[in-house]
């Protein structure tokens, strides 16, 4: 019964964002076989996957979805939480106009997409007084999306007190700017390996003061040549010249920016000739002035990939060391 007031709760929410819930399905408690008894966390509550995409769409594609997953004891009736989602999904609709409404950008210039995530947080049994979600993301370079990295995000007890809710719609979006963040800090190893690498969730992420999340402090030239390198390689590498959206909340936050501020940097590429705005002027795509400098764009990823790979000492690797 509640997850079927569920699914009515989120399917009136998808239609009001433009969006349909194209099919549900019962989560699995434990999805993750791959983790260690000592890593496994509570799922006393079960939770329901909803594939959404946007209204009207035939036949979407699987990178033109998006899943939701929720547990059932989510309280949906709640003003806060409802508020909450809403955004979310009005949110949700507009990366789902991307051509590959996975994938976004570090500030270093890496494309990543990300998926494999479970939601919602689930207390840790190890004995750490922690919050986990698990989840996977790519190299999305052009070519073959080989190189991935295992992640678990682990939020502590003091952090979770700044989240409404522990679920995918209040903490996807910080989720995944901690681990762009980390990924650019030289802390995730892009690779072959199976195993799962920590991102740590603390308050060092979040102000106090201000009440908001704090990852990069940035310059306007900065947003500029981040938003041009988005366009660049989500629309004009991944997505065959299709739009994106440059006014994302999310970018902004990652930046500790606005979408004022971005706004700013769109309307100076485009008079720089760098992009073509859309009809919706949020969006855009680059131009051939900006197509022209992929190769140094890719340059610079290889550049930014071995200046951040993890290296070790090898000397502590051979034992030679006094600790």
């Amino acid at each position: 019964m509640r997850s079927e007031l569920l699914a009515i709760q989120v399917e009136a929410a998808a239609k009001a964002a433009g969006l349909a819930v194209i099919s549900s399905e019962t989560g699995s408690e434990d999805a993750d076989a791959s983790r260690t008894d000592a890593s496994r966390t509570d799922a006393s509550s079960g939770t329901t996957k909803f594939l959404l995409a946007l209204a009207g769409s035939a036949a979407p594609r699987d990178e033109k979805t998006k899943l939701l997953e929720l547990s059932e004891r989510f309280e949906f009736g709640r003003p806060d939480l409802k508020e909450g989602v809403r955004v979310y999904l009005q949110a949700v609709a507009k990366r789902l106009r991307y051509p590959r409404p996975d994938c976004t950008l570090t500030l270093h210039g890496v494309p990543l997409s990300f998926g494999r995530f479970g939601w919602p947080f689930r207390e840790s049994t190890s004995g750490a007084d922690t919050s986990l979600v698990h989840g996977e993301i790519r190299l999305e370079d052009g070519g073959p999306s080989v190189l991935f990295a295992k992640v678990a995000a682990s939020m502590t007890v003091t952090f979770r007190e700044v989240l409404a809710a522990p679920e995918q719609p209040f903490a996807e979006g910080f989720v995944y700017n901690a681990v762009r963040k980390t990924m650019d800090q030289g802390q995730l190893d892009l690779g072959k390996s199976s195993n799962r690498q920590p991102v740590p969730l603390t308050t060092r992420f979040y102000s106090g003061r201000t009440k908001a999340f704090n990852f990069n402090d940035t310059t306007a030239e900065q947003r500029k040549s981040f938003l041009a390198a988005k366009a660049l390689w989500l629309s004009g590498v991944l997505g065959a010249g299709e739009p994106v959206w440059l006014l994302d909340p999310r970018d902004a936050q990652y930046l500790n920016s606005t979408v004022e501020e971005l706004q700013k940097a769109v309307v100076s590429l485009a008079a720089d000739g760098l992009i073509q705005l859309a009809t919706d002027a949020e969006f855009a795509a680059p131009t051939e002035q900006l197509l022209a400098q992929r190769e140094s764009h890719q340059a610079e990823l290889a550049q930014t990939l071995a200046f951040i790979k993890p290296s070790f000492n090898e000397t502590m690797r051979h034992g030679l060391t006094n600790m």
